[in-house]
């Protein structure tokens, strides 16, 4: 063609194309997740076609029934109960069974009588007014939070719809995979060395992101929850399920869960169960992060921690719940450009 056909060629190709991602734009979500998924467990597919070479079909929809069985049943029966513990939390709130402002209170009380009342003078802390302004502003965030989490559990009709595509979607990018992937090195405009450089520093930062996030926090979560349990806290599964949530940021992560309560319990009075939680969220949920994440992630995914909190709170806020997966991804991807450039920029240099 000649250079004005091909400038329109690739004008009409990129207008087609962004029709075409509107297009499939509601379903995002799933065709993201049958993407992640399908990198996750396409080993697991590779050995059902290795033990049945004729049978390609079979091996892709058994991978996707142990999909369903290991990842969607679990998340489902964890969100059920997430969604009775909640509303169970703000009915004892509204009760009055639990009071925000108490917390407070006791700390005051715990303190001497000179840091009680410098604490007074240089905070202005009115207990009384804060309890009724804890009151009247958390009880209501609590109904209307627990009116969403109810509004999640329910199986509505855009959730199936986008569970069915994403589940349709894994079995054909399981069993089509290997044919993608190479269509998709043919049809980047980038020499083959970098596009093999790129599709592989994306499926290292779908694994690591996966297992070295998403499981690792959900250790952290269940081994917060299960000490919640232990000692008989309120709301365990609740807070193993924040704890998770927020082991997803590094630095502090679980932490902001555990060690404020730890030090709740002491100045309570609960001197042995908040000696046991600050104990176990140290050495055993404070350091899990450490040992598993190394094995689990092996030579994936490799940022340093202010990247991965930058680009998880950057997704979360541009995405969405998908942005925790998203973020990293863009970070990685980020990183692998701008490493093939400067290796790139190198070798012209010597070439000099």
């Amino acid at each position: 063609m000649r250079p004005s056909e091909d400038r329109s060629f690739l004008v009409w190709l990129s207008v087609i194309t962004l029709a075409f991602g509107w297009l499939l734009w509601p379903f995002s979500g799933a065709i993201l997740w049958a993407t992640l998924l399908a990198i996750i467990f396409a080993p697991l597919y590779r050995r059902g076609v290795e033990a049945f070479p004729k049978w390609r079909n079979l091996a892709a929809f058994s991978t996707v029934v142990v999909v369903v069985v290991m990842v969607l049943i679990p998340v489902g029966v964890v969100i059920a109960s997430l969604v009775d513990q909640g509303g169970e939390l703000v009915q004892r709130v509204q009760s009055g069974e639990i009071n925000l402002a108490h917390p407070l209170q006791q700390l005051k009380a715990a303190l001497p009588a000179w840091a009680a009342s410098l604490s007074d003078r240089l905070a202005g802390i009115d207990l009384t007014a804060l309890k009724e302004r804890l009151s009247s502003l958390v009880v209501p965030a609590g109904q209307q939070l627990a009116g969403h989490a109810i509004n999640i559990g329910q199986l509505t009709v855009e959730f199936v719809a986008s569970l069915l595509v994403m589940l349709y979607l894994l079995f054909f990018f399981l069993r089509d995979g290997d044919e993608l992937n190479e269509r998709i090195r043919d049809a980047l405009p980038l020499r083959a060395s970098h596009t093999a450089e790129i599709l592989n520093a994306f499926t290292l930062a779908v694994r690591g992101t996966i297992k070295g996030i998403i499981l690792v926090a959900m250790i952290q979560g269940a081994l917060g929850g299960m000490i919640f349990w232990l000692l008989g806290l309120t709301a365990p599964l609740l807070a193993g399920a924040i704890m998770a949530l927020l082991s997803l940021l590094p630095v502090l992560g679980s932490a902001l869960v555990w060690a404020p309560v730890g030090l709740y319990l002491l100045v309570a009075g609960s001197v042995t169960k908040g000696l046991i939680l600050l104990a176990f969220g140290t050495f055993v949920i404070g350091l899990a992060d450490n040992f598993l994440r190394p094995i689990l992630v092996g030579q994936s995914i490799r940022m340093p921690s202010y990247v991965v909190l930058l680009a998880t709170l950057g997704g979360l806020a541009t995405f969405g719940a998908n942005g925790f997966v998203i973020g990293p991804l863009v970070a990685a991807m980020f990183l692998t450009a701008w490493h093939i450039y400067v290796g790139a920029k190198e070798g012209r240099q010597l070439r000099k």
